[in-house]
C-alpha cells in the first residue's frame, strides 16, 4: 500500500481534517473548506473516475486554474490509483495551435488515459475534441463515493511532473508514491512543520513542483492550513502576497528569488505597519539562483512590517527528488559563503575571503541534505572531491526518481550506485550545499569559468532593468572566440537615447563584477524574454535575440 495515500486519508478523517483546510478565492470571494470537505469531494470524483474506466496505474492529465477545484481533483486521481500530470497552462499570449501541438506531444508521451478539464480552460474542450483527446469536465466528476482507495505499490507513479524546459521537447519526471512520501516527510522534519500552528500562504503555480508538492500536496497530506491564490493574482497585485500573510497570520511561504525582489520594490512606498509579517517563520527562497542582495532588500523592507530576517530559508530542490534536496537550518536566516573569484573561476576551488575582497563572490549556503538524501561533488571522471572543491553535484536517496518519460521513451536517471547527476555545479562546506550554476550555462573565457548569475545580478542592479529579467547569453560556445552578451528587459525600450545610456551602465556594472565586457547589451520591452511555462528564463533561447556577432 501507499504510505502517501494512507496518510492523506487518515489526516482527512482525523481531528486535523476537520479543524484545518484551504482558503481560496482571495482577494475577491474567499471560501474556506476543511481538508475533510476536500476529501469528501475527492471520494465522489474518484468514484466517478473508477466508474468511467480509470484503473490502477493509468495516467491522468489535469488542466485547470482554480486551486479549489484542483485540490479534490488530484486527490481523486490518487484515490483511484492513477497518476497526475498538471499540464502547462496557455496564457493570453499563447498561440493555441502551438499549445495544442505541444500538449498532444505531452499526452502521447505520458500515455494519458484522460484529460480533466476545469475553469478557466473549459473553452479548450473544442481543441481536445478536434484532436480526439478524451476529456471530462471537473464539475461532472460527481459519482458514488469510492469506498476505499485503490491499492497501489510504492513504486507506481503518483506524479508525472513536467520539467520546466521547452514544451516542444517535453520530459516528465516519474515521481513514485515512495518518492513523494519520502520527500514530504523529510521536508516536514527539516522545516519543523506544525499542523497545529502553521499557516501556509502561496500563489505558486500548481503545474510547478514547488507549488504542487510544497504548497498543495504537503499541507493536504499533513493537515496544515493553506491560503492559496493564483500566479495571476500575484502578478496583478504583488502586495497581495504580504497582505494575505498579514491577514491570515501566515507562518510559511515560498517563492523564487525574483518575487522577493518585486515585493521589496512594491512595498517601498507602503506605510510602516501596513502589514503584519511578524508571525512568518519560513520564507523559503528557491527554484532559481538566490541573489543575496535581493534577499537583503526584502528583509530590509519587511522589517517595517515586523518581518524577522531569520525567517529566510535558502533551499535547493528539483523535481527529480519530488521537490527538496537541501534546506538551510530553520530560522537562522540567509548565510553566505564569500569566496575568491579567481580561485573559483580558474582553479575551481572555493577559497574563503573577506567580504571586502575585490569582486568577491557570495553564494548562499543552502543547508545540509534533507533526511534520507546524500549529496556528493565529483569531477568529470566521477572521483569524489573534497570540501570546497567545485564539481558536479549528484544526489542519492529514497526520494530520487527512477527515471524520466520522454518522447523517445523512458530514460533511467540513476547510475548503478543510485546516484543522480543534477546538472548543477557546486561544492560542499561544513556539510552544507552550495550551488554555483548550471554546467551547461557556464561561460568559459580565457580559462575562467564565468557563472551567468554573476553577470545577471550585476545587470539587474542597474536602475531601469526589470527585477529578475536579465539573461547572460553564451555566444560561440566551445570555440576559441567564446563570448557572452547580456539581454535585459526595461520599460525604457524604444527610447534610443535612454537605451544607449542603460546599455552603457549595464556593461560597466558587468565589467566591475566579472572583469569582462559583454559582446553586446540588448534592451527589450517587458515580456520579451523567453521563459519556461513556470516562469524561468531560458538562456539558450535568448541567444536568438542577440544580433549576429561580427
Amino acid at each position: 500500500m501507499s504510505r502517501f495515500v494512507d496518510t492523506m486519508v487518515a489526516t482527512a478523517a482525523g481531528a486535523l481534517g476537520r479543524a484545518r483546510g484551504m482558503t481560496t478565492g482571495e482577494p475577491g470571494d474567499p471560501v474556506r473548506r476543511s481538508w475533510l470537505e476536500v476529501h469528501e469531494r475527492a471520494t465522489r470524483a474518484a468514484g466517478a473516475l473508477v466508474a468511467g474506466g480509470v484503473a490502477r496505474g493509468d495516467s491522468i492529465a489535469v488542466l485547470a486554474g482554480d486551486p479549489a477545484a484542483i485540490a479534490p481533483t488530484v486527490q481523486a486521481v490518487w484515490l483511484a490509483g492513477a497518476s497526475t500530470t498538471m499540464l502547462h497552462q496557455p496564457t493570453a499570449r499563447t498561440d493555441l495551435a502551438e499549445w495544442a501541438e505541444d500538449t498532444l506531444r505531452v499526452l502521447n508521451m505520458i500515455d494519458a488515459k484522460l484529460v480533466l478539464l476545469g475553469a478557466p480552460f473549459d473553452a479548450l474542450a473544442g481543441v481536445l475534441e478536434q484532436h480526439g483527446v478524451a476529456y471530462r469536465r471537473l464539475e461532472e466528476l460527481d459519482g458514488d463515493p469510492l469506498p476505499a482507495p485503490v491499492e497501489v505499490d510504492e513504486d507506481l507513479p503518483a506524479l508525472l511532473q513536467l520539467t520546466s524546459g521547452s514544451t516542444a521537447d517535453p520530459k516528465a519526471v516519474r515521481i513514485t508514491h515512495g518518492n513523494l512520501w519520502s520527500n514530504a516527510t523529510a521536508m516536514r522534519t527539516a522545516a519543523a512543520l506544525d499542523p497545529e500552528s502553521d499557516v501556509m500562504v502561496s500563489w505558486l503555480p500548481l503545474f510547478h513542483d514547488m507549488g504542487m508538492v510544497g504548497f498543495l500536496t504537503v499541507p493536504m497530506l499533513f493537515g496544515i492550513d493553506l491560503v492559496k491564490v493564483t500566479p495571476a493574482d500575484f502578478l496583478a497585485r504583488p502586495t497581495l502576497w504580504p497582505d494575505l500573510i498579514s491577514r491570515y497570520g501566515g507562518t510559511i511561504t515560498a517563492a523564487p528569488n525574483f518575487a522577493y525582489a518585486i515585493v521589496a520594490r512594491r512595498t517601498r512606498n507602503v506605510d510602516d505597519g501596513a502589514f503584519d509579517l511578524s508571525r512568518l517563520r519560513i520564507a523559503l527562497n528557491g527554484a532559481e539562483p538566490i541573489d543575496p542582495a535581493a534577499v537583503r532588500a526584502f528583509t530590509d523592507e519587511g522589517a517595517r512590517f515586523g518581518l524577522r530576517p531569520e525567517c529566510v530559508l535558502c533551499a535547493y530542490g528539483m523535481a527529480e527528488t519530488a521537490l527538496g534536496v537541501a534546506f538551510a537550518p530553520v530560522f537562522t536566516g540567509m548565510a553566505v559563503d564569500v569566496v575568491d573569484p579567481e580561485e573559483l573561476e580558474a582553479g575551481k576551488h572555493a577559497v574563503p575571503v573577506d567580504p571586502g575582497h575585490p569582486n568577491a563572490r557570495a553564494f548562499p549556503l543552502l543547508g545540509p541534505p534533507l533526511p534520507g538524501l546524500e549529496v556528493q561533488v565529483v569531477d568529470e571522471a566521477g572521483a569524489v572531491l573534497g570540501e570546497r572543491r567545485v564539481g558536479r553535484l549528484r544526489v542519492r536517496g529514497e526520494a530520487v526518481t527512477p527515471g524520466y518519460l520522454t518522447v523517445d521513451g523512458p530514460v533511467a536517471t540513476r547510475d548503478a550506485e543510485g546516484w543522480l547527476d543534477t546538472g548543477d555545479e557546486g561544492y560542499l562546506v561544513d556539510g552544507q550545499v552550495v550551488v554555483c550554476g548550471r554546467r551547461k550555462d557556464v561561460i568559459i573565457m580565457g580559462g575562467r569559468n564565468i557563472y551567468p548569475t554573476d553577470i545577471e545580478r550585476a545587470a539587474t542592479s542597474v536602475e531601469g532593468v526589470r527585477a529578475g529579467n536579465a539573461v547572460a547569453v553564451r555566444l560561440d560556445a566551445g570555440t576559441r572566440r567564446e563570448r557572452f552578451a547580456v539581454v535585459v528587459e526595461s520599460r525604457l525600450a524604444g527610447d534610443d537615447e535612454a537605451v544607449r545610456a542603460l546599455s552603457k551602465e549595464v556593461g560597466a556594472r558587468v565589467v566591475d563584477a566579472v572583469g569582462l565586457r559583454p559582446f553586446s547589451v540588448v534592451v527589450l520591452k517587458p515580456g520579451s524574454l523567453p521563459k519556461t511555462p513556470s516562469g524561468k528564463l531560458r538562456r539558450a533561447a535568448a541567444a536568438s535575440l542577440v544580433p549576429a556577432a561580427g
